[in-house]
């Protein structure tokens, strides 16, 4: 579907231009040693770009934080088998991305620059992903 046309154009360039900016602050943190807030503001993007995408496609998108359950049904609609077997391939990682959610803001945990890289480059290869559609 063309942006241009969705009836949700306003809120879908919100969500991506919001997912964009999350990751940039994402690669900022990152450079500047604060690997915690890296690793939460990747999971955001993640978050809202796979929103994005359901929005303008489908109309509408689950109300959860679940990155695999946003994956999912993005594979659902989508059909797919590049779709379910990056889930299955990344299923740890993703894990992970989700679980920066939570942990990067109340957690004694802390998360170490390779984790922030990781969850970096995930979030690129869910948006590079789901922008091929």
């Amino acid at each position: 579907m063309d942006i241009g046309r969705s009836p949700h154009r306003e809120e879908v360039e919100t969500l991506r231009r919001r997912a964009s900016d999350f990751l940039g602050l994402a690669r900022e943190a990152l450079r500047r040693g604060n690997y915690d807030i890296s690793c939460f503001l990747s999971e955001q993007s993640s978050q809202l770009h796979l929103k994005s995408v359901l929005l303008e496609e489908v109309g509408d998108y689950l109300r959860t934080h679940s990155i695999r359950a946003l994956l999912a049904e993005v594979s659902k609609s989508f059909g797919g088998e590049e779709f379910r077997g990056f889930i299955k391939k990344n299923r740890v990682r993703l894990i992970a991305l989700e679980d920066a959610y939570i942990i990067a803001r109340y957690a004694p945990t802390s998360y170490t620059k390779e984790d922030a890289e990781d969850m970096i480059n995930l979030a690129e290869e869910i948006i590079r992903l789901t922008s091929r559609m």
